[in-house]
């Protein structure tokens, strides 16, 4: 059983203080993957108790309020019913950021959880801090088959050839537009704007009787897909998955091109800058009040229902450029880890628990109840899901966004211990362009330039 060394865990504190100042939101929702391990499979799996003793207790920490907590609590309920050998007790522990911060305070006690739910950009961070147990350890003694999974969300969790953490919630980025604004300008309705001229000579066609074209949030995030749609890396070192990374690229061709048509698009009036939260553009695009929007896959119900009777809501894959490279959306949300302090017994019974999460019926339940993607690709043979289908069409775009991804460097994903600091930089970068401070290659050189600096600190803790 591998502990933290004194040494891992200043490391693991210095790092947190550094890393998660800024907070920095998760997102939501594609789709695909399977695990086929039945309720019986994971009960022999799990550790087996002595006759007399009570079942292993595993502690899920995890960030899902709301409706999500409560589909969350569902599934821990069904799988405790499920067997006799381990029992899984699921707590909120407040945002992602809030929550590691809890997990390095518990650690000297040691009393953590023995699963965590992390943020996909905190990957980096998880493996430097040495504090977890790589799923691949599970995966291999089990001889478990991925192959059951959605191939392009793994790619993200696989660093250095093997999984350090299980994806659970799952999400991308698309395009949402109005039809009835699109019928009502000239525009095809059944044909969304895919490329960048596209999308600007929509906007503009849409601008009129005080509506706009577009809003999208200042989002470091969508630069981020901006990029891996482009088929272009953020960081150097293969985007930082050959090597710590040491450099940001986030100044390259690919980054002022994107910062320079969203610009000339405020610029027109054609967009309207409603600042960094997605809920600010969620609310004018439901509200009629833009044409397009940017948001993630995990908002689609909320979107279609909210105008429901106002207008119809059409889905279109995330704009690029015309000559763009091949490339394609890099998956948002979150995994699970398990830790390397607690128990042999309580880990395995953490295992058992992922299995039964990733059989097609638990992902389908997830899916549908949340709207986040099922990693599991036999979920999508599930009722439920064919049901919800019908229902929500406009999901297909992400489904067929996330499958049409090109698996490379860049679709893979940046990974670096200063993500929540680097999506900070970027999000102000964007915000000095829009506002008229700063032109977009000085805004990009700036922010890179500082992001090195922070990536150049960090990798110091680390080595």
């Amino acid at each position: 059983m591998k502990s933290w060394s004194s040494k891992s865990l200043v490391t693991l504190c210095m790092a947190i203080v550094m890393l998660f100042i800024t907070a920095c939101g998760g997102t939501v929702a594609p789709p695909t993957a399977a695990g086929t391990a039945t309720a019986t499979d994971n009960n022999a799996m799990a550790p087996k108790p002595a006759a007399s003793s009570e079942p292993v207790k595993v502690v899920w920490w995890h960030s899902m309020s709301g409706e999500l907590g409560k589909a969350i609590d569902k599934l821990v309920s069904d799988f405790n019913a499920s067997q006799k050998n381990v029992v899984v007790e699921a707590v909120f522990q407040g945002t992602y950021d809030e929550s590691l911060n809890k997990m390095k305070t518990s650690m000297d006690s040691k009393s953590g959880p023995t699963l965590i739910q992390v943020f996909e950009i905190g990957s980096r961070f998880m493996i430097d801090s040495k504090a977890i147990t790589p799923m691949q350890k599970f995966i291999d003694q089990d001889k478990y088959d991925l192959s059951q999974l959605e191939e392009n969300i793994l790619n993200y969790y696989r660093i250095d050839g093997k999984l350090n953490s299980m994806p659970f919630n799952t999400s991308n980025p698309i395009l949402y537009y109005n039809k009835d604004m699109f019928k009502a300008a000239g525009l095809d309705p059944e044909k969304p704007p895919t490329t960048y001229d596209e999308v600007a000579a929509a906007s503009k066609a849409l601008t009129k009787d005080g509506k706009f074209g577009n809003s999208f949030a200042i989002y470091g995030w969508f630069m981020e897909q901006f990029f891996a749609n482009q088929g272009v890396e953020l960081l150097n070192n293969s985007n930082g998955r050959k090597g710590l990374a040491t450099e940001s690229m986030l100044n390259s061709d690919a980054g002022v091109k994107t910062l320079a048509w969203w610009k000339q698009m405020v610029d027109d009036k054609s967009s309207l800058n409603l600042g960094r939260k997605t809920d600010d553009t969620k609310k004018a695009f439901i509200a009629g009040q833009v044409g397009m929007t940017l948001d993630s896959t995990g908002s689609l119900r909320g979107i279609v229902d909210g105008a429901q009777g106002k207008f119809a809501v059409g889905t279109g894959t995330l704009p690029k450029p015309a000559d763009a490279k091949d490339g394609g959306v890099i998956v948002g949300g979150a995994s699970v880890y398990i830790l390397n302090n607690r128990s042999e017994a309580e880990q395995n019974g953490a295992w058992a628990f992922i299995k039964f999460l990733a059989e097609p019926k638990q992902q389908a339940y997830w899916h549908v109840n949340t709207g986040y993607f099922p990693i599991t690709k036999k979920a999508y043979d599930e009722q439920i899901v064919k049901d919800n289908l019908v229902k929500y069409p406009q999901l297909q775009t992400a489904v067929d966004q996330l499958h049409a991804t090109k698996a490379n460097t860049a679709t893979q994903g940046a990974v670096m211990g200063v993500f929540p600091e680097a999506r900070q930089l970027t999000e102000g970068a964007i915000e000095e362009v829009l506002n008229g401070k700063k032109q977009p290659k000085e805004a990009l050189d700036s922010a890179a330039k500082e992001i090195t600096t922070k990536l150049g600190t960090y990798n110091k803790t680390v080595k």
